[in-house]
């Protein structure tokens, strides 16, 4: 609570569509993915808790770091999943996700999978959001994240002090699909038709990709630049 109010009272968030969330019962919030403060200024803006999960090793990092990063993690709302079993981290998403919900409690969900290397939106994954909205019967939620890149962008050390958004769309339901969690296009459906939700919300240009094959496009493509850049050099070297 002392994290999200001082989250909340630096930066102060703006926030549409609040009334898109539910007194009580569980609901899962699919977001788009610009920024690791995204986990940080939703939770701080609801009046409810919501639950993200993290990989373990933010909690069990030894040494004072570790322990200062475990603390904040779990004051934000963070949840452990172990990653080392035979299908990593989605089956210990969707366990999890499954556990929160039957609480009657907020799932937070990124449905790209990863963040946005360009601040555009890519394709949403559909097993993890598809299963975990069928498996616990909740309803979805769609969120868009404004602006949060740009607060503290890679290799910048300490935040940017400015306004992010909020926007919470109408819950979705998807009651219709019960019992077909093993359909794939019927996975594929309901994380499309969230995407969309989610792409009106953001104003987001939409790229139908997954966000890891276009940073792995961007790495390749920064490795050939680098390489290009050598041999060029490397030619003017020799003509000297």
């Amino acid at each position: 609570m002392v994290i999200g109010n001082s989250i909340k009272y630096a930066f102060r968030p703006w926030v549409e569509g609040m009334e898109n969330i539910p007194e009580s019962g569980p609901a899962i919030l699919a977001s788009n993915h610009l920024s690791v403060s995204d986990s940080f200024f939703l939770p701080a803006m609801l009046h409810r808790k919501v639950t993200f999960i993290a990989k373990m090793e933010y909690f069990n990092t030894p040494g004072v770091k570790g322990k200062i990063t475990a603390g904040f993690m779990k004051g934000i709302g963070m949840l452990p999943v172990d990653r080392s079993g035979a299908r990593g981290a989605g089956e210990a998403a969707i366990n999890a996700g499954l556990e929160v919900l039957a609480r009657g409690e907020l799932f937070g969900i990124y449905p790209e999978g990863t963040r946005s290397p360009d601040g555009r939106l890519y394709r949403g994954k559909p097993g993890g959001l598809g299963r975990v909205a069928l498996g616990s019967g909740a309803p979805v939620i769609p969120i868009a994240m404004i602006d949060t890149e740009k607060i503290q962008p890679p290799g910048k050390v300490m935040p940017k002090l400015m306004r992010p958004g909020i926007r919470i769309g109408k819950p979705l339901d998807f009651s219709r699909y019960e019992g077909m969690e093993g359909d794939r296009f019927v996975l594929r459906s309901i994380t499309d038709q969230v995407m969309y939700e989610i792409m009106k919300l953001s104003g987001q240009e939409y790229v139908d990709i997954y966000a890891t094959a276009a940073k792995r496009q961007l790495a390749e493509a920064a490795k050939q630049e680098k390489q290009d850049r050598q041999e060029q050099e490397a030619r003017a070297a020799a003509t000297e």
